[in-house]
């Protein structure tokens, strides 16, 4: 038996067991949105990206029973809100872009909404989203619960430690930032995600919330996270050598060690025999790996202090 056939037998079973009372064509619906646009490709995936397949396809079906699957429209897009919102990482950086903008005025919750409106306009992974739910259900309600579970696993995607929905905010923010935050209606966004899966946009429209934006905003982040950690790592080394005394020239070893100097070079600079240099290194890295790196990032002081 095909992987795609055996799934689809274990998710029918699955909500015949915890949704009994729900619809066979309701069901159904349910198990083609799990099984995506072309489960045929499933027969091809190896036994680990088989399971990796199979967890994501039950943590959207978590997600829509215990959120949206039997509550009403106006209440489940609520629980989108209160969950997108009560996270701290994305409660803390829509509030901080809040209070950088002109707009101090706006609350957590406005921003939000907007970000998610902007998201289900342009985004064009939720755009095929939303095509592939209309050709599962015709069920109006169906498919706002089945739109909601789509954008919270979406938004909550980790993407460096970091929930996707960040990313989109810091590029909302930044075509913001000429006009300051705006404010949409409110009932509109209800509008669309309940009566309007597919919402009426001109073909070709270029999404200015993409996947290049997303990882050009990636890279310059984790950099700059780079750099300070580096930074904060090496002054927290410089005071454990000061204050253990390991030599009165460990300090400025480490600095020019950490600037790419050769050893030849950093001998020349201190007024070091070539000797003295190699025996101070070795002293230098046994504290720093051996004792400093146990309680403060052992990865990033062995890759600087690697022979």
């Amino acid at each position: 038996m095909q992987l795609a056939e055996k799934l689809a037998i274990n998710w029918r079973s699955r909500l015949q067991t915890d949704c009994p009372s729900l619809d066979l064509s309701i069901q159904e619906s349910i198990v083609q949105w799990l099984l995506g646009e072309n489960p045929e490709r499933l027969n091809e995936l190896e036994a680990t990206q088989q399971d990796i397949v199979e967890q994501a396809m039950d943590y959207r079906y978590r997600i829509l029973l215990q959120r949206y699957l039997y509550t009403g429209p106006d209440r489940a897009y609520r629980n989108l809100i209160q969950r997108l919102g009560s996270l701290f990482l994305i409660r803390n950086s829509i509030r901080t872009g809040i209070a950088l903008s002109r707009d101090r005025h706006r609350s957590v919750v406005d921003v939000l909404q907007e970000v998610i409106h902007l998201l289900l306009q342009k985004d064009r992974y939720m755009q095929q989203q939303m095509d592939w739910i209309r050709q599962c259900t015709q069920d109006s309600r169906m498919r706002n619960a089945l739109l909601l579970t789509s954008l919270e696993e979406y938004c909550l995607r980790p993407i460096r430690n970091k929930p996707l929905l960040i990313y989109r905010f810091v590029n909302y923010l930044r075509q913001s930032q000429r006009g300051g935050m705006t404010h949409i209606p409110t009932g509109d966004f209800i509008k669309l995600v309940s009566e309007e899966v597919a919402p009426d946009e001109s073909e070709g429209r270029v999404s200015l919330l993409d996947d290049e934006a997303i990882n050009q905003y990636q890279d310059e982040q984790a950099w700059q996270e780079l750099r300070e950690l580096q930074a904060e790592v090496q002054k927290r080394l410089e005071d454990y050598l000061v204050q253990r005394n390991i030599d009165e020239n460990a300090v400025d070893w480490l600095r020019l060690y950490l600037q790419g100097h050769s050893q030849e070079m950093i001998a020349k600079t201190l007024n070091l025999q070539i000797k003295q240099v190699y025996r101070l290194r070795e002293k230098i890295s046994y504290h720093a790996k051996e004792v400093f790196a146990t309680r403060s990032q052992p990865e990033l002081v062995s890759e600087w202090l690697r022979h």
